[in-house]
């Protein structure tokens, strides 16, 4: 099928979640195994790289059940992950420009709030950056969130594309890959091909890491990139484990180098640890939001970004005093790396710009700074890269007792210039 590829309700964060909501179960197979689907209520067969699910409702005495089933190898609640709009205080920008991006280039003028200035130079360092590497068209970077507005004037030139599906037939899955249509990435919250943004968070997640460098909009951290938009959150700004094990699956499958993801809350699931340890196999960095409830991730869980994997880097919010974000979760042990998140313009649905806040901005600057690692060492491991990341970050003393290194360096990573 053949298409043309090109406001967000209010400040967008990293979402959260009440450990008591869910819908249904998810239960995994044992290798060759297989259920009654029919004694299943809303039974649906989740198959991926990493084994095979089933997502269902069900009561006490079928869950019980099913954990005595010799075919079942565990069963879960399927969590649903929803946008927290706590922080609604941003306001729309209709003439953005590059000046105003203080987390690519913090002058100090452009980075403080209503009454004090910001500090110059606490910014990723970006320009420095870019005499090294703009990024390549060769790496795919996967942001699994609410989709992206592919019709965006600003992202458009960087979209990933599936030719196979592009050139293909209209209704026809021509790749085989299970999705229909899918040019720009897939929609799991609506299972279909196009994931469209009718939200805007994912817009905004994508805008900074690829934003074209074309002399109009803003500039992501990468001016080249392909962008992979995987929908699993709705446009009301909620998901399911199932939706999100499906996503990292499709992420997998299609190749990405780099999976952004700035949502999270609900319980541990071995589930969605499966997905991500699946992508640590393929060599996928997994860059993870550290959470906006302002609590100490050492001390309570907060997933996927608490998730003990090699490839998963958790990212903390910090402002453009190069001080911890007051909403940003932290930890010594388990946030690797603080990035800009508050006042971070980017893209948004229907072509327009906004500030927000939020790690769900600091994730894709890491994203951004991961993809350009790549494009410059395609031989890095998601381990290279955490450890680069870490251990080329900016020793700042206000964020000395919240994270495990420091702000992150794109430069002194990809120069790998060390303390």
């Amino acid at each position: 099928m053949k298409r043309s590829v090109g406001f967000f309700l209010s400040l967008l964060v990293c979402t959260s979640l009440n450990a008591q909501d869910f819908d249904g179960y998810i239960v995994k197979l044992k290798p060759g195994k297989s259920l009654d689907m029919k004694s299943l209520s809303n039974a649906k067969e989740i198959s991926t790289s990493f084994g095979q699910f089933v997502k269902f409702e069900g009561n006490e005495k079928s869950i019980s059940a099913l954990k005595s089933n010799d075919a079942v190898e565990y069963v879960e609640p399927n969590y649903i992950y929803t946008v927290d709009n706590t922080l609604d205080s941003m306001k729309a920008v209709s003439d953005p420009k590059f000046a105003e991006q203080w987390g690519l280039k913090n002058t100090g003028k452009n980075s403080g709030g209503w009454w004090t200035p910001g500090k110059k130079g606490e910014d990723i360092n970006a320009e420095r950056a870019w005499q090294v590497t703009k990024g390549s068209k060769d790496v795919i970077v996967a942001v699994i969130d609410t989709g992206i507005d592919w019709r965006h004037p600003d992202l458009k030139n960087n979209l990933w594309v599936n030719e196979a599906e592009l050139n293909g037939e209209e209704g026809v899955d021509d790749d085989g890959n299970g999705v229909i249509d899918d040019i720009h990435g897939a929609d799991f919250a609506n299972d279909d091909g196009d994931p469209m943004d009718g939200h805007g968070h994912g817009t905004h997640c994508a805008g900074v890491i690829g934003a074209s460098h074309d002399r109009t909009g803003i500039a992501g951290v990468m001016a080249n990139v392909k962008l992979m938009g995987i929908k699993f959150l709705t446009d009301s700004g909620s998901g399911s484990t199932a939706d999100a094990i499906e996503a990292v699956n499709y992420a997998i499958k299609m190749g990405a180098h780099v999976m952004s993801n700035s949502w999270g809350g609900g319980g541990k699931s071995e589930a969605l640890k499966e997905a991500i340890v699946a992508a640590n196999d393929q060599g996928i960095t997994f860059v993870a939001a550290a959470g906006n409830s302002r609590s100490d991730n050492d001390a309570k869980e907060t997933y996927p970004a608490n998730y003990r994997v090699d490839n998963v880097i958790s990212v903390g919010a910090m402002d453009g005093n190069g001080n911890k974000a007051s909403f940003s979760n932290y930890g010594k042990k388990m946030v690797h790396v603080f990035a800009p998140g508050v006042n971070i313009l980017s893209t948004v649905k229907n072509g327009g710009y906004q500030k927000m806040s939020g790690t769900s901005m600091a994730c894709p600057h890491v994203s951004g700074i991961v993809g350009l690692l790549i494009s410059n060492n395609a031989n890095l491991n998601p381990v290279d890269i955490r450890d680069r990341l870490m251990g080329t970050a900016v020793e700042n003393s206000s964020l000395n007792n919240y994270t495990a290194s420091g702000r992150t360096d794109a430069h002194r990573a990809l120069t790998n210039t060390r303390n």
